[in-house]
């Protein structure tokens, strides 16, 4: 399953993105840097993924990735 967030943002660099879920890594002034951290971290636990997808002046798209349980 995936859950898709989306907006129509100034979008992220391409620069950027690969730092996005670096501890620390903020681009916001008196940001903390473990927003996406956390998240991708919580996430790993529960064998989900995320993937980032953005455009400059266009937006950006965070991706979740959930395994489903085979039954």
């Amino acid at each position: 399953m995936i859950v898709s967030i989306s907006d129509n943002g100034k979008g992220i660099a391409p620069r950027d993105i690969d730092r996005l879920f670096d501890p620390f890594y903020t681009g916001k002034a008196g940001g903390m840097g473990l927003g996406l951290t956390t998240a991708k971290n919580i996430l790993s636990s529960h064998n989900a993924t995320i993937e980032v997808r953005s455009a400059i002046n266009t937006g950006t798209s965070f991706h979740v990735n959930f395994k489903l349980a085979e039954y």
